[in-house]
Order: structure tokens, then C-alpha cells, then sequence
């Protein structure tokens, strides 16, 4: 075989070597982020070649859903219009690549493969030794999760490199690289660190009609930009400022009520919560795929709660072609008596019911982390050729949590509930002692 020079006709620039270098001498984790339009995937790609000829084995290119997979990667090209996929040499490449499941096999064994994590229990039982997660900040943050574990114990890497969307998992999981700089390496580039994009550039993307939020977020890596589209941020933003995502006691005297969005092979979502006063306390949130009805009837009978009313959307009526029974008779076999949701008409009927609720929640932050990181993620298709938000929402993994929400916003009645030799009620907006059970938890 003739000689092979890796990368393959490329070589990174001065400011993406601190990354390739940390990577090259052993690195196992890292966090890149890098402007739009900085080379992150071209890196990452380069960066893959290399270490499947190393070390033969699984590695993984994972992107929020599949299609931004097959568009932003398997069919990428760079600025000059060089596919991405050009990273491999003809002459590594074993077979053909599979255009269906995007991925290519070399010469000793190594398997490439670009995945969506929107399908994320799907990737339990594989074993990569490499994954390049794009656009983490926007991807459902189970998927590494699930990978970690992995990794760790075939002393694997992974390599994250994405913008900012918000103070999501994208950030947190930058303040942990930060924070244990001794096994992490993390680094923020925006376009004055790199200065391939000019002031002009920036000027014509403003005039073409992109927001100054969304430009500070892709061109200046800002965390405090916010998600641009997301439907709930001023109503988060609101929750923060105001202390509702916190420790929330559960009171064990007072029923708890269950809000669902079912799904069949997606995610099933379910919050939980108890009327205080004329306050909600969300004080759990459970969310898995793949199951039935009779695994979640056993997971809410392993929690020490006393359960209210269960309540789901309208389509828990519809009844399966084969047994002819609705979901919500075989829930009530199962001792779950599901009410229906109030049927919305309109999606934006429905988010503008849990934007005028959402005031009057009080979110537990650790059993409730997963659904307020969907609430917080819940946002509106982008139209990337017009520039502008679409009026529908993206169907990704916030979707779950943030329609349960909406079942509970669709549905709830304050009712009148006892608690110790207090009564709380609808007339009376709080009670010191809810007060000061929440101040102190």
C-alpha cells in the first residue's frame, strides 16, 4: 500500500491545535466551543480518521436528530465545497460507505458512523470507543448519559463541540470541564479569538434579518443570550429570578396528581404535582421510551406518593386495531383511572395555557431536572434559508416533557386539600408556613 498522510489533506489552524494537541497527547474529554462557521465538525471528522487508524474500533459522530446527521456531516462540505467525508482516503475505506445508516468501515476494522441521538435509547448495547457529540447543547442530554459509562471503561474519548443555546446541559456541562481542568479540556473561540469572520460579514447577517440574540449566541459564544425561539424563557427566566426551582418539599398528606404525554416507540413524560395554596408544586417528573403502560403502573407504585387523579391527553380514548380496547381501559386495569385532557384545538392555545400557569409553579430542581431542562429547551423550528422562527415547535426530545406540561396546563383545578391542622385553599395565596417550608428545605 503507498503511504497515507493523516489528516488527509488538511491541517488545522493555529487556533484549533490547543484542541487536536490535547486530544492527540491522550485527552479523553473535551469541550470546543467554537463559533459558527470556526471548522468544529471538519476537526472533529479529521481528528476521527486518525485515531481509527490507531485504535481499530466503533466511533460515533452524533448530532440531535438523524437528518441534521445526514445534512451537516455524511453530506457536509466545507467552505470550498470539499464533502466532509473526503477526510477518509479511497484507500482506507473497506467496501462501500452505507448511505442508508451513514457510516463506512476501514481497512483494519474500524467502523465510522454518524447517528442521531434522537433515538437515543437505540444507541444502548453498542460499544464506541470514540464519539464526537455536534451540537451537544441541542441534543437530548440522556445520550451521554447512557455513552459515559462506556467510555470509561474502554478508556475512550469524547469530544464536544457546539454553540451556546442558554444555560442548558450545553453550559453545565462547560462549568464541569472547567471546573476539572485536570481531566477536561474546554475552550471558547468566538470569531474576535479566530478572526475568520469580519465585521462586515456580521453587518450583512444582521441586515439579512438574524436577530442580535441569535448573532451574540453563534458569532460570540454567549451563554446569556438565551435559546433563541424557546417558547418558555421568559417564563423560566422569571422561575429563576424568583427562587421556583429549588428543593420542594412533598407534603405526604396531600394527593398527587399526574400529568402525562403518551407516546408508543417515543418518550413517555409524566410530572407530578400537589396543590399547595394557590401554588403547584411539580415536585417529580419521569420520563422513559420503549415501554408500556404496565411499566409505568409499576414505576408510580414504587414512589412513596398518594396519588390523586391521573390525567392524559384526549388520544388515551383511541382504540388499537388489534385488541380493540383504548389505552386508558387497559390503564384502568392496571389501577391507573386516567382523565382526559381538555382537547386544544391549537398548539399555541396550548403553550399560552402553561406560559399563564406557569407563574404559579414551584419546580423541584433535582427530581425535577430532566422536565425543566425540557421546558427550558421547548423552542420553534428555524427556517435557515428565510431566517426566521416557523409558528410549529421542533419534535425533539423537549417536546415530551414540555406537552406533559401542557396536559397539566390544559386540566388544572385547584382543589382544597388539608395538610396537618392547616387547610389550604384556592382564596388564600400563601400560607407562612408553605413559605417557610420551601425557604428552608
Amino acid at each position: 500500500m503507498a503511504e497515507i498522510t493523516l489528516p488527509n489533506n488538511w491541517i488545522p489552524r493555529d487556533y484549533q491545535m490547543p484542541l487536536w494537541s490535547y486530544l492527540e497527547n491522550g485527552g479523553k474529554r473535551a469541550v470546543a466551543i467554537w463559533h459558527r462557521r470556526a471548522g468544529k465538525d471538519l476537526t472533529a471528522i479529521n481528528y476521527v480518521v486518525t485515531s481509527m487508524i490507531e485504535r481499530p474500533g466503533l466511533y460515533w459522530h452524533l448530532l440531535p436528530t438523524y437528518n441534521q446527521g445526514r445534512k451537516i456531516v455524511w453530506d457536509g462540505m466545507d467552505r470550498t465545497g470539499r464533502p466532509f467525508l473526503d477526510a477518509f482516503p479511497n484507500e482506507l475505506i473497506k467496501g462501500n460507505p452505507n448511505n442508508t445508516d451513514m457510516k463506512l468501515e476501514t481497512v483494519n476494522g474500524s467502523m465510522y458512523q454518524v447517528v442521531g441521538t434522537d433515538w437515543v435509547d437505540r444507541l444502548v448495547g453498542a460499544n464506541p470507543v470514540g464519539c464526537v457529540f455536534s451540537e451537544y447543547s441541542l441534543q437530548d442530554p440522556r445520550a451521554w448519559d447512557l455513552i459515559r459509562p462506556i467510555l470509561l471503561e474502554n478508556k475512550g474519548w469524547a469530544m464536544f463541540v457546539y454553540t451556546p443555546r442558554g444555560k442548558n446541559h450545553g453550559y453545565n456541562l462547560f462549568k464541569t470541564a472547567q471546573q476539572n481542568s485536570k481531566s477536561w479540556f474546554s475552550q471558547v473561540l468566538t470569531i474576535n479569538d479566530t478572526g475568520i469572520i469580519t465585521p462586515e460579514e456580521i453587518h450583512d447577517e444582521r441586515m439579512s434579518g438574524m436577530s442580535d440574540e441569535l448573532i451574540q449566541q453563534e458569532f460570540y459564544c454567549s451563554f446569556e443570550a438565551g435559546i433563541p425561539g424557546a417558547y418558555f424563557s421568559v417564563q423560566v427566566l422569571q422561575a429563576k429570578r424568583e427562587g421556583r426551582f429549588c428543593g420542594v418539599p412533598v407534603h405526604v398528606d396531600v394527593p398527587v396528581d399526574t400529568y402525562w404525554d403518551l407516546g408508543m416507540d417515543d418518550s413517555m413524560s409524566i410530572w407530578f404535582a400537589q396543590d399547595i395554596g394557590k401554588e403547584i408544586h411539580m415536585i417529580d417528573y419521569m420520563e422513559g421510551a420503549g415501554e408500556g403502560l404496565p411499566y409505568y403502573a409499576k414505576e408510580l407504585a414504587k414512589k412513596p406518593y398518594l396519588y390523586g387523579r391521573h390525567y392524559a391527553p384526549h388520544d388515551i380514548k383511541v382504540r388499537e386495531l388489534g385488541s380493540g380496547k383504548s389505552r386508558r381501559d387497559t390503564a384502568k386495569r392496571l389501577g391507573i383511572d386516567f382523565r382526559v385532557a381538555k382537547k386544544v384545538n391549537y398548539k399555541e392555545e396550548a403553550i399560552e395555557m402553561a406560559r399563564n400557569i406557569f407563574p404559579l409553579c414551584w419546580f423541584d430542581s433535582t427530581r425535577c431536572a430532566r422536565g425543566i431542562d425540557a421546558l427550558e429547551n421547548y423552542k420553534k423550528e428555524y427556517d435557515d434559508k428565510k431566517k426566521v422562527f416557523m409558528s410549529n415547535p421542533v419534535h425533539d426530545w423537549a417536546a415530551h416533557g414540555a406537552d406533559a406540561f401542557m396536559t397539566m396546563a390544559a386540566t388544572h383545578e385547584f382543589k382544597n386539600y388539608r395538610t396537618g391542622n392547616i387547610l389550604y385553599h384556592p382564596g388564600h395565596r400563601r400560607q407562612i408556613k408553605i413559605a417557610d417550608s420551601i425557604a428552608g428545605y
